[in-house]
């Protein structure tokens, strides 16, 4: 699929199916993009379908059914709105950096192909808004998806994940307790952890297409 060159091109490329209840256009929404006027249309479609279907069938689906509607707070970035973003300090990391993360249709140094989408979960914040409670669905979601990486804030737990062909299973936090919450390789990493999400539903069954 070539990069849209029109609205109606555009338009057709938001309406790609991803999984049974995301589309393409679900994300590709961006402040940066939006207010300064930077096009957020992906360079190379294809890999920006392939991953994110990926993040959306193995990762966002599952959470979906479990917890209820998820709240997309941003996802995929072109690379000039990553740029623009990383020059300009607006919480964007180099290119290289984000390369398989939020730029989608970018593969990493190892030609790897990866996509994040940073999430709200309603459920999860309406019951566990104090300190630390991030830790409990960070844990949930450690015993349960087949991640490749977690990164949580300290509004309303919105939480980067990641789908990616060389997950590295991390979990890292700016809320409070900030930093490494686990990585291989550490006591904490293996085994159930159930005893830190006691309360939350189990895995829901994903229809499909």
């Amino acid at each position: 699929m070539k990069k849209p060159g029109s609205m109606k091109s555009l338009e057709d490329l938001g309406r790609v199916r991803l999984s049974q209840n995301f589309f393409l256009r679900d994300f590709l929404h961006s402040e940066i993009a939006d207010f300064y006027r930077i096009p957020n249309i992906p360079d190379d479609p294809d890999l920006a379908i392939e991953a994110g279907r990926k993040l959306c069938e193995e990762l966002l689906e599952p959470l979906q059914a479990t917890f209820g509607r998820l709240h997309i707070r941003s996802a995929y970035r072109n690379r000039a709105v990553n740029a623009f973003g990383n020059a300009n300090k607006l919480n964007c990391s180099t290119n290289a950096a984000t390369a398989a993360d939020h730029i989608w249709d970018m593969r990493d140094a190892d030609g790897c192909m990866g996509a994040t989408a940073c999430v709200v979960i309603p459920w999860v914040w309406d019951r566990e808004r104090e300190g630390g409670g991030w830790q409990s669905l960070a844990w949930w979601i450690h015993d349960h998806l087949p991640y490749a990486s977690l990164c949580f804030f300290p509004k309303l737990w919105a939480f980067n994940i990641q789908w990616h062909e060389r997950p590295r299973r991390t979990i890292r936090s700016y809320a409070e307790p900030r930093g490494l919450l686990t990585k291989p390789g550490m006591a904490n990493h293996e085994g159930s952890h159930a005893e830190h999400y006691a309360g939350f539903p189990p895995l829901a069954k994903v229809a499909s297409l």
